[in-house]
Parts: C-alpha cells; sequence; structure tokens
C-alpha cells in the first residue's frame, strides 16, 4: 500500500472508519509533510495548522460520537488562494491584497466545511489567477514535483496542483477560467475537473471573469473529484449563474463502464501543433476506451475552431479581469506582475460594441455546439500542446511566456467558451519524465459522463499511480 499521504481520499476515508487512522493523526502527517517539503516546493502562501487541527478534532470527536458527515469527514484538503477563509487575506497572488482579509468564508468552503473536512491553508496562484503557465513573479512559483529543477507547475491553480502531486494534500480547489483546472492537472500527473459555469457557487471567490469562472477540484482520482464536486454542486442565491440548477449525482453512473458511449477524437484545431509523445498517449488512450466497449472514431467541431478564432488576445476575459483590477492597473501598474499586467491591461481597449459582439457570438456558438455534439458523449483531446517546461525563461522572456502560455491555454480554453465541462487524467509519460494529460470533454452540466470516462480510463491504467521522487526536495 502507498503511503498515507499518496493515497486516495475514498482509501483515506475506509481508513478513519476502520479507525486504523484518525483525523487528527492524518491533519498532523500532512502538516509535517507540508513542513518538510513545502519549504522547497512553493506550494503554500498560508498553513492554517491551527484550525486544520481544531477541525480535526471536532471530526474526531463526531466519528467517536456515532455522527458521520459522509466520506469526505476528517478528508484534510487545501483552497487556492481566491477562495475567502473568514479571518484570513484573500491575496490572489498580488502582495497588494495581503490586507484583504475576508469577513466570511466563501461558499465552497463552507460547504466543504459542512462536509467535515480539515482545511491544511490557502496555496499560492497566478497573480489574479490569469495565465497558464503557473508563473508568479510576486508570491513565487510553485515547483513542479516531477524534476528537480524547477519546472513550470501549470496554472492558474499551480499551488493546488503542486500540493496534491507532491502528496501535501489529497485533494484541493482550484478555479477555471481559460484551463486553470486542467493545465496544472495535466502538468502535475493529477485529476483535474472543470465544472459547467452553475454547477458550483463562485460566492466569495476572487473573480477573474464572470462570464467564464468556474470553480474546479483537483485530485488523486476521478472519484475522488467526484466525491468533492458533488458536495459543491447546487443552488447558491449568492450566485445568480447556479438559479434553477438541480444537484448532480456525479457518483451514481461511476463505475457504469464505458460500453456503448459514443467517444470521438477531434483533429482541428485540438491535435493541431501538439508535440508527438503527448498526441500518440492521447490516442493510445483512446483506444484503451474503446478495448472497453466505447464506439470510438473521430468528428469535425468546427465550432471549436471559431471558438479559438473568437479569442483575439483573450477579450472577453481581458475586459472583464481589467474591470475587476482597474485600481492595480492604473493606479499601482509597476507593483504587478510583468507576465501579468499588459495582457490584463489589453482589456481596457475592448471597446462596449466589441465586447457585446464578442458575447452574443459566444451565446450562438454555444447553441450550434450542443448541437453538433448531438451524437457524441465526450471528446477526447490532449489537455495541452506541450509538457512542462523549465520556469526561469518563462519568468523574464516576456515574448517566450506569451508564446507558451497560448500553447498551454489553447485546447482548454475552447471549452470554457463553448461551456462545457472537462476532465483532465493522466494517460502517460514523456520520455523526459513528465505526466501527459488525456482532457474529456462532455456537454454542459454533463459532469458524470466526463466522471465515468474517466474512471473507466484510470481503472484499467496505472499512470495515476505513479509519483514523484521528491527527494530532492527534502534534501536528500
Amino acid at each position: 500500500m502507498s503511503p498515507a499521504h499518496f493515497q486516495t481520499v475514498a482509501t483515506l476515508a475506509r481508513r478513519l472508519r476502520s479507525g486504523e487512522l484518525s483525523p487528527v493523526a492524518l491533519a498532523e502527517l500532512f502538516l509535517e509533510r507540508i513542513a518538510a517539503l513545502d519549504p522547497r516546493l512553493g506550494a503554500f502562501r498560508l498553513v492554517l495548522r491551527e484550525r486544520a487541527l481544531a477541525q480535526a478534532r471536532a471530526a474526531e470527536a463526531n466519528l467517536h460520537g456515532g455522527s458521520d458527515l459522509g466520506p469526505l469527514h476528517g478528508i484534510p484538503w487545501v483552497a487556492k488562494d481566491l477562495f475567502d477563509v473568514e479571518g484570513h487575506p484573500t491575496t490572489a497572488g498580488t502582495h497588494l491584497l495581503a490586507s484583504a482579509i475576508a469577513g466570511k468564508d466563501s461558499a465552497a468552503v463552507r460547504r466543504l466545511d459542512q462536509a467535515g473536512m480539515v482545511l491544511l491553508g490557502k496555496v499560492n496562484t497566478v497573480q489574479f489567477a490569469y495565465g497558464g503557465v503557473g508563473i508568479n513573479n510576486d508570491h513565487g512559483t510553485p515547483h513542479n514535483p516531477w524534476n528537480r529543477t524547477p519546472h513550470v507547475p501549470g496554472g492558474s491553480s499551480s499551488g493546488t496542483a503542486v500540493a496534491v502531486a507532491a502528496g501535501l494534500a489529497p485533494v484541493g480547489l482550484g478555479t477555471d477560467t481559460g484551463g486553470s483546472v486542467r493545465i496544472p492537472a495535466a502538468l502535475c500527473g493529477i485529476v483535474g475537473l472543470k465544472t459547467t459555469v452553475g454547477r458550483v457557487s463562485r460566492a466569495g471567490v476572487y473573480p477573474l471573469s464572470f462570464s467564464l469562472d468556474s470553480v474546479g477540484v483537483l485530485a488523486r482520482s476521478v472519484e475522488d473529484a467526484g466525491l468533492v464536486y458533488q458536495q459543491l454542486a447546487g443552488e447558491d442565491d449568492a450566485d445568480e449563474t447556479t438559479a434553477g440548477i438541480p444537484p448532480d449525482d456525479a457518483l451514481g453512473e461511476l463505475r457504469a463502464g464505458v460500453k456503448g458511449l459514443r467517444l470521438a477524437f477531434v483533429d482541428a484545431p485540438f491535435f493541431d501543433g501538439v508535440e508527438t509523445e503527448l498526441a500518440e498517449a492521447v490516442r493510445e488512450a483512446g483506444h484503451v476506451l474503446e478495448s472497453l466497449g466505447a464506439q470510438l472514431g473521430s468528428v469535425s467541431f468546427p465550432e471549436a475552431v471559431e471558438a479559438q478564432k473568437l479569442n483575439p488576445r483573450g477579450g472577453v476575459i481581458a475586459a472583464e479581469a481589467y474591470a475587476v483590477n482597474r485600481a492595480f492597473l492604473e493606479g499601482r501598474y509597476d507593483e504587478l506582475d510583468p507576465v501579468v499586467r499588459d495582457r490584463m491591461r489589453n482589456g481596457g481597449s475592448v471597446t462596449a460594441p466589441d465586447y457585446f459582439e464578442m458575447t452574443r457570438r459566444w451565446t450562438m456558438l454555444r447553441r450550434q455546439a450542443r448541437a453538433s455534439l448531438a451524437d457524441v458523449d465526450a471528446l477526447l483531446v490532449p489537455t495541452t500542446l506541450i509538457p512542462p517546461l523549465p520556469s526561469a525563461p518563462l519568468s523574464t522572456d516576456l515574448a517566450e511566456y506569451a508564446r507558451r502560455n497560448v500553447q498551454y491555454l489553447r485546447n482548454t480554453a475552447i471549452g470554457n467558451i463553448l461551456g462545457l465541462c472537462g476532465l483532465s487524467v493522466p494517460c502517460g509519460f514523456t520520455s523526459n519524465g513528465f505526466p501527459i494529460g488525456l482532457m474529456i470533454y462532455g456537454k454542459p452540466f454533463a459532469e458524470r459522463t466526463v466522471l465515468r470516462v474517466g474512471h473507466a480510463y484510470e481503472q484499467a491504467t496505472s499512470w495515476r499511480l505513479r509519483t514523484p521522487d521528491l527527494s530532492w526536495a527534502t534534501g536528500a
């Protein structure tokens, strides 16, 4: 059996209920590992040791008293530093928000608290969550755990991905506006679920783009992602996008397999320009699913090509991000991260007619996309075009950063524009030992389908069982 810090939520839950582990001992195990490894990994912004131990003691007392809140009871987790946690700052990756103390918990934090989970701390993100590479020149860039030389972790949920991949936490929350859950999941070799906007409340989450922001889960297994997602999903008066969206039974079909499901590759644009090792791994993953009984084919998806064309300079995201952060961009520009500030400032030049036209065309394109996918249950594409790259050059060379940022974001951002849900799962490793991500795209609000496909693939392969050698992080 793997060490507890690399075990899944489902396994840890069984051990807690058998009495083999206690919530307090489990929390202490992770806190000790954070103290030992995070000085080199840089995943955490704030370790909430006292809060975590208090929650763990409460979870333990409840279990001993016969009050079991469900499979997440007593399980540690981490939150991207966009989620409000009462009494602590929500920095959104910048020192300029160091004193922005949250008055109450975000809706997502509150729902996981209600499930008896134990919050270990808040983890780093790209500044204002605006980037797919994972670089943060203000708070520091988390270290991808798969190599002792610093490589990018993917963004913007960089700290969450590194924490889960390195065994500093079994699961965590991120946000996804253009790929910010799926990219770091792929580059760090874990599972990343991007939910449909409206599934999970964003109340109390520092915004990037109201049109596209979604709350997502990063985990060690598809089942774990489903367990957390199911606890999060549901209506919230504080987020109007959730109105009328019923809770989702994410786990009811998890083990149903893929026999008879219609899966498809989409060559253009998703495989265009993808490095050979990544493309081959994704196609092999499709054949594994076919061997499990899925109907596998290829389809044309012109709406994906059009969505890519409709996103010049990230027009809508940039405009909405500029509106949120205008005071910083206009008043403290020189203090902002160079890899973020110019791209975000471009949002100020988007005119109202252009913004209206882009969002109107998005609405039409989403309608067309639903029609194009009527006979397909899920799409299979590479999560990213390239594997993790060394961090140092991308921290200072802005032109190279911009080029690589597009390569990390292209395949994921299309799904945000089209309103799809998506799941990235590990499907192989490069010759240099870095993880490769398979992205399973589903129709809007079809989270249960992408989880079902991902779980079937995961059970038929062993990629997710690999763990990084972190001897370098301990000084050994």
